[in-house]
């Protein structure tokens, strides 16, 4: 982390620090509404968004705790596993590969490989009462591709911003899956929460089932948000968060006329708005595990729902992704710029 040295002390606005988060490196922003915990030892990864007012955070943490990519011993060499053995939760960058291990171009990708498994440069760019800011950088090694990305909080605003860009640092055009694997989860989520979706959006179920107990969705498609066919007959309201135990699932939305979904408990009045340029990650991924996958990896542990703004789909990964023509091409020497943000809503607070 560079320049850390020096800098005034201070405790109230917006600040930051450094420290370390399960022994690997990490830095905090703050302000009076949020506490934001960036891993950039691992991913650069989200670990903690805390809305200090309720004392709720909305990042989701595995059962098993945070694990460092560099405690390797124990397990087996499995490209799969290459992610689940490090996955704490939170929020990763997923680049250049979503989803299922594959080759393409004769790199030999892993599961959501590579960006979210490797150390990040930190560099601090703002840091004043009124505005905290952190640039992270790195550098994928299967593939020459470079990612800067800031993550920014103001004085007083319930608002996490991202800015980032991506730039393709060869001479050949590049096809790249670009997604933020964005996971709800305790202790914010429960069932019969509200995911609200601008109108228009389209639903694509997964052409097979993703755990046991075959499916809640109707294959084929695709289907109007929120209310779908259901596997078995009648209709499933994709809108309200299932149950415990019921079937995993795992949905494309497309044809969003906006980056912009929220997450809200309709008893508590409380929810996440997150925002994203759609124009660079068009898809929203929409993954539920709901307790029902008894073996691994979630031994019945996880009741999480992913929504995941991505460039590419399904998740078989890029090489799918390049044949169906929904991957991101970079230019030679191109570069994609990206903007997302994270808004806690309270209405008992704005109301």
């Amino acid at each position: 982390m560079t320049h850390t040295r020096h800098r005034p002390a201070r405790n109230w606005g917006a600040r930051l620090h450094e420290t370390l988060w399960w022994g690997m490196r990490a830095v905090v922003l703050e302000n009076e509404l949020l506490r934001v915990t960036v891993l950039a030892g691992k991913g650069g990864d989200v670990v903690e968004l805390l809305y200090k007012r309720r004392d709720l955070d909305f990042v989701w943490l595995a059962p098993g705790g945070a694990r460092d990519p560099r405690d390797v011993a124990g397990g087996a060499a499995d490209d799969v596993a290459a992610f689940h053995d490090h996955y704490q939760g939170g929020w990763q960058e997923v680049l250049p590969n979503g989803g299922a291990p594959g080759t393409h171009r004769g790199a030999a990708l892993a599961q959501h490989g590579e960006v979210a498994g490797l150390p990040w440069d930190v560099r601090i760019v703002a840091d004043e009462p009124a505005e905290v800011a952190v640039r992270l950088t790195v550098r994928a090694r299967r593939f020459p591709l470079r990612v800067a990305k800031t993550f920014r909080l103001l004085c007083g605003s319930p608002e996490l911003l991202v800015e980032e860009e991506l730039t393709n640092e060869s001479g050949v055009a590049l096809e790249v899956m670009w997604g933020h694997h964005i996971v709800f989860g305790a202790p914010f989520l429960r069932p019969g929460h509200r995911i609200t979706l601008p109108g228009g959006a389209e639903v694509i179920p997964h052409d097979t089932p993703v755990g046991p107990g075959g499916r809640r969705v109707r294959a084929g498609g695709p289907h109007r948000w929120p209310v779908v066919p259901a596997d078995g007959g009648g209709e499933v309201d994709l809108s309200v968060v299932p149950g415990y135990e019921e079937p995993s699932e795992m949905v494309y939305l497309t044809g969003l006329p906006t980056g912009r979904y929220e997450v809200t408990d309709p008893a508590r009045r409380v929810g996440l708005g997150v925002r994203w340029d759609a124009s660079v990650l068009p898809h929203l991924w929409m993954w539920q595990e709901l307790g029902a996958s008894r073996d691994y990896p979630w031994w019945g542990q996880a009741y999480v729902v992913g929504l995941e703004p991505f460039a590419g789909l399904p998740t078989d990964g890029l090489a799918g992704a390049a044949r169906n023509g929904t991957a991101l091409t970079l230019e030679p020497h191109g570069e994609r710029a990206l903007w997302l943000s994270a808004n806690v809503i309270d209405d008992e607070e704005t109301g």
